[in-house]
């Protein structure tokens, strides 16, 4: 048996022996509106059963058709491909130059602090003046090893 909410937007299939002949309240699952419902009131209705089933299948098709139409709108493209491939990272060359130029900047931001620290830090670091003058070496063989290269 179909119930209609007394709200008029939903449609209810209950099993016509859960309602006992003096009636029962029930609940709308859409609205939450609680009313005393009577069999002896939906039987008096001109509908059969069939048309209203007719009814409810027709109005849920066509409120699928317009959320489908609504949720999607439809896009012409040239690709035939079934999946789209998605990067699962934005992570580029462009990124780990950029972390690479940071680790460089950093690392000669630390050599000149303790170049500058030298005198304190050299109680607690023992030939920390040959320790920075050897990394000043490198960094200068480094340099230009990349000028030869780009040229």
């Amino acid at each position: 048996m179909i119930i209609t909410c007394p709200c008029g937007e939903k449609r209810f299939e209950i099993d016509a022996a859960l309602i006992p002949e003096k009636g029962r309240t029930l609940k709308c699952g859409s609205c939450d509106k609680v009313w005393f419902f009577k069999m002896k009131l939906e039987t008096k209705s001109n509908f059969t059963e069939e048309k209203i089933n007719k009814l409810v299948n027709d109005e849920v098709l066509e409120k699928t058709d317009n959320l489908i139409k609504k949720s999607r709108p439809l896009k012409k493209t040239n690709d035939k491909a079934l999946v789209k491939y998605k990067k699962k990272t934005s992570y580029s060359l462009g990124h780990f130059l950029r972390h690479i130029l940071v680790f460089i900047i950093s690392f000669i931001a630390l050599i000149v602090v303790l170049d500058t620290l030298k005198g304190p830090l050299s109680n607690f670091i023992p030939n920390l003046e040959l320790i920075l003058f050897n990394l000043n070496e490198t960094i200068k063989d480094i340099f230009l090893f990349l000028k030869d290269l780009i040229k």
